[in-house]
C-alpha cells in the first residue's frame, strides 16, 4: 500500500474524512507533491553510498527464445477454482491486487472452462459459417490470416464475475477472488462483417449460432445486430497469438458483453431466424428475479468500478498519513466519464483522477489522494459511464434480484479500515 509523507497542511480536502483533490495526480500534479515532501524518502532509509551487490560481480544470464518474469515476482499468481468431479470445468481469477495499470498480462488472464482446454492443432482447425447465407464457407487458419484486421483495447468480464459479493455474509478475500473474473487486453482479429458479407446473409438471419471446438462444443445465440456492429474474430491478445486456454487458435469477441458470448475455439458460426435456446442460455447466464422470473439474453455489462487498493489483504500497515486509492472503472457501454470516490461510506464523494484515455469498453485506471488519520473509514468507488448510467449499491440490486442471481453483479464495492491497525475488510454497507 503506497503511503506519502504528509508534511504539508494546506492539500485541499474535497470531502469527508480525508480525500484530497484530484490534481494531486494530474498533469503537473505529481511534481507539486514532490516539492513538498510527499514522495520524499521515509526517515528509516539509510544514509551514504551504495553498496556494490553481488550480481554487479559477474555476468548475467543469457538471452531466451521467450521471456521470462523475474523468480522474485512467481508468487503473482492466478487462483484456480474447480467444480468438485467435474474434469476440466472451472475458474481461475486475475490477481486485480498485485496489477497496476489496465492491461492483464496473457500469463494472468482469468479463465472459465466449461470442459477443459482442448490442444488444437491450427492447421486442422476449421471455421464453418453455414446457415441463412446465400454461400456456406469453411475457412483455414492460412485463410483467415489474408483479411484485414483491427486491433483495440478492450475489457472481458464473465458475467458471474462479482457473485461471491452476492452471498449473504461478506466474505474475506483478495480483491482479485472477488472482483477477478475479468480482463483488459489488447485484441487483435478480422471483424466478422467482412466474413458474413462474403458468405451472404439472407434477410430473415437475425441471429448467429456461435460453438466453440471444446469437449462440452460450448454455444450461444448472439444478435446479428451485434454480429455486424463490432465483433471480431480473434488471433492475437497483447501482441502475440491467443494462448490456449483463451481459446487459441481464434475465439469470438463481443466487446462489452458477458464474456460467456466470446466462445473459445470457435468452430462454426450458424445463421438463424431465432435464438438457439441452447444449455448456456437457458439453465445458465440468465438473471433470476425476486418474483421468480429470469431475464434472458441480458447481455451487455453495466458500468463498474472497483477499488482495487486498498483492499482486503493490502492494509495501510504504515500508520496515519497521505495514502494512494486506486481502481479500475469499465462499462460494456462505452468510455468512462467519471470516477467518484468516498472514504466515509457514501456521506459524501470526491471525483479521481483518471490516468491516461478513457478507451471504448476498456478498463480505465482512477487514483485519489487520502489522508487518512488513523480512524474508521469506509471507502467505496462509483463510476458513470458515457451514456449517464451510475453505478448501484448491493441494495439496489438485491432489491431487484435478491440474493440468489450468480450474474451481472455491478454493485458498487465496501471496504472497511480499522481504527489504528488499518487492516483492511470486505464489507456491505
Amino acid at each position: 500500500m503506497t503511503q506519502f509523507k504528509d508534511n504539508d497542511s494546506d492539500l485541499q480536502q474535497v470531502a469527508g474524512n480525508g480525500l484530497l483533490h484530484r490534481r494531486l495526480f494530474l498533469g503537473r500534479g505529481a511534481a507539486m507533491l514532490g516539492g513538498l515532501g510527499l514522495f520524499s524518502a521515509s526517515a528509516s532509509a539509510q544514509q551514504g553510498p551504495l553498496q556494490i551487490p553481488q550480481w554487479m560481480l559477474e555476468p548475467g544470464a543469457h538471452m531466451s527464445g521467450y521471456g521470462q518474469r523475474s523468480q522474485y515476482e512467481e508468487g503473482v499468481q492466478r487462483i484456480v477454482g474447480g467444480a468438485p468431479g467435474v474434469s476440466g470445468s472451472g475458474v481461475s481469477f486475475t490477481p486485480l491486487q498485485n496489477l497496476h495499470g489496465t492491461i492483464t498480462p496473457n500469463s494472468l488472464h482469468f479463465e472459465r472452462h466449461h470442459s477443459g482446454v482442448p490442444n488444437i492443432n491450427p492447421e486442422e482447425h476449421r471455421l464453418l459459417i453455414h446457415g441463412l447465407v446465400s454461400r456456406p464457407l469453411v475457412f483455414s487458419m492460412d485463410d483467415l490470416m489474408r483479411y484485414p484486421t483491427v486491433t483495440r483495447i478492450q475489457f472481458l468480464e464473465c458475467s458471474g464475475n462479482s457473485f461471491n459479493n452476492m452471498l449473504p455474509e461478506a466474505q474475506q478475500a483478495p480483491v482479485g477472488v472477488l472482483h477477478g473474473l475479468m480482463s483488459c487486453s489488447e485484441w487483435t482479429g478480422v471483424p466478422l462483417s467482412i466474413l458474413m458479407d462474403e458468405a451472404g446473409v439472407e434477410p430473415e438471419g437475425d441471429w448467429v449460432l456461435a460453438e466453440g471446438a471444446d469437449a462440452a462444443a460450448m454455444s450461444r445465440s448472439i444478435p446479428m445486430e451485434k454480429i455486424m456492429d463490432d465483433a471480431i474474430i480473434a488471433l492475437y491478445q497483447n501482441g502475440e497469438r491467443l494462448r490456449p486456454e483463451n481459446g487459441y487458435p481464434m475465439r469470438l469477441f463481443l466487446p462489452g458483453w458477458e464474456g460467456n458470448m466470446a466462445v473459445k475455439w470457435l468452430r462454426r458460426l450458424k445463421v438463424n431466424r431465432d435464438p438457439t435456446m441452447t444449455r448456456d442460455e437457458t439453465s445458465h447466464y440468465t438473471d433470476v428475479l425476486l418474483d421468480g422470473r429470469a431475464r434472458m439474453f441480458t447481455y451487455p455489462m453495466a458500468v463498474k468500478s472497483v477499488i482495487t487498493s486498498p483492499s482486503t489483504g493490502l492494509n495501510l500497515n504504515s500508520g496515519p498519513g497521505i495514502y494512494e486509492i486506486t481502481g479500475l472503472a469499465w462499462s460494456g457501454a462505452g468510455r468512462i466519464r467519471r470516477v467518484e470516490v468516498s472514504a466515509d461510506g457514501g456521506a459524501s464523494w470526491a471525483e479521481a483522477a483518471i490516468s491516461g484515455p478513457a478507451l471504448d469498453k476498456s478498463f480505465t485506471r482512477f487514483r485519489m489522494a487520502w489522508r487518512w488519520n488513523g480512524g474508521p473509514a469506509t471507502l467505496k468507488s462509483r463510476a458513470i459511464d458515457e451514456t449517464g448510467a451510475v453505478q448501484p449499491t448491493r441494495d439496489e440490486l438485491v432489491s431487484i434480484h435478491g440474493e440468489r442471481s450468480n450474474y451481472h453483479n455491478n454493485s458498487i464495492q465496501t471496504w472497511h479500515v480499522a481504527e489504528n491497525s488499518g487492516e483492511v475488510s470486505n464489507v456491505y454497507a
